[in-house]
């Protein structure tokens, strides 16, 4: 099958390569993301691979369907950013990876946690400089603190036994419960208002829909324990970034640890050292001394890499057999 792979990076091409047994698929790679300006560039290829920050509307779905495209691969989880609906109306077959490794999520947003308490970023250009002083590198011990978990899926699962491993307490709220996790020794259920007022972290793992758009936002952080640090390796518009400023102005946020961001389409896995970064708001984020930002890195192991391409490439191999789409996605409602 042929196969015009959107928003690739040297690491995609060489698992994706490693994947395509014998070049089973025909792969060509684009640098450029899926949008409404690069669609035409479809040519005699009955499958797109987009990614987590391509643009799949309806325009472009109208686009791909006229060049011939009758499945489109998303070599990701997420797939908000694809309308369903149109797909469907015009018989275009969406497929995706469920999950590649939730450990390399989970790890990420403890690491991302240790480096911003424990000032391990601050501390390293420091000693590169030659400046051995411990002013302002004081963090606190996680051991003993509360810990609250929105979404507790395979990904929020394992953070919340790190956490556990830690000797922390663990809140969680989702609204489908997972009872073995909640029979695990210092982990309760509760409602969300709950877990703001209790938590001294509260770190996200909710998927993006409607209803939690905007999940934290000033009313949520108006309920949260002053200093609070919040951990978002999930979805960007989770958080209402302007709000998240305010509160760390304020200093009723104590820390912020981000691998997504709710406008990050463009500017993530881009290079723009170059560049006048234009995004006002982001601009301001980065600032923030208590503020951790990674460019949605943490899927980035060899063992996810390996999952993905697997995944996204057996996919296509079963939607060009016509076997079962075990990893499809449908409209809803």
């Amino acid at each position: 099958m042929n196969v015009l792979v959107f928003d690739t990076h040297p690491y995609d091409r060489q698992f994706l390569d490693a994947a395509n047994h014998q070049g089973y698929h025909k792969l060509t790679y684009l640098e450029a993301r899926l949008t409404r300006e690069t669609a035409p560039l479809v040519d005699c290829c009955e499958a797109v691979c987009a990614f987590v920050n391509d643009i799949v509307n309806a325009e472009v779905l109208e686009i791909l369907h006229r060049k011939g495209v009758r499945v489109i691969a998303m070599r990701c989880a997420g797939y908000n950013n694809v309308d369903l609906k149109m797909a469907a109306s015009l018989d275009i077959s969406i497929v995706r990876v469920p999950e590649y490794s939730p450990y390399a999520v989970a790890e990420h947003a403890v690491a991302l946690l240790l480096t911003l308490n424990r000032k391990i970023h601050r501390a390293f250009n420091r000693v590169r400089e030659m400046n051995f002083s411990l002013n302002g590198l004081v963090g606190f011990d996680l051991h003993g603190k509360t810990v609250g978990i929105i979404g507790t899926g395979k990904i929020g699962r394992i953070f919340g036994q790190i956490m556990l491993g830690f000797g922390c307490k663990v809140l969680a709220c989702d609204v489908m419960p997972h009872a073995q996790f909640g029979e695990l020794p210092n982990v309760q259920y509760v409602d969300l208002s709950t877990l703001y007022a209790e938590s001294d972290i509260i770190s996200l793992h909710a998927p993006l829909t409607p209803e939690t758009h905007h999940l934290l936002n000033e009313t949520a952080f108006e309920q949260m324990k002053q200093g609070v640090v919040i951990i978002n390796t999930s979805r960007g518009m989770l958080i209402d970034t302007v709000a998240l400023i305010q509160s760390l102005k304020l200093g009723k946020v104590g820390g912020a640890c981000l691998d997504v961001y709710e406008e990050e389409a463009g500017i993530f896995f881009m290079d723009l050292s170059d560049r006048v970064l234009q995004d006002d708001v982001l601009a301001r984020l980065i600032t923030f001394q208590n503020v951790l930002i990674t460019s949605h890195q943490a899927f980035l192991t060899r063992e996810a890499l390996t999952n993905i391409a697997e995944t996204t490439l057996g996919n296509l191999t079963a939607f060009e057999q016509s076997q079962p789409l075990v990893n499809a996605v449908h409209a809803t409602g």
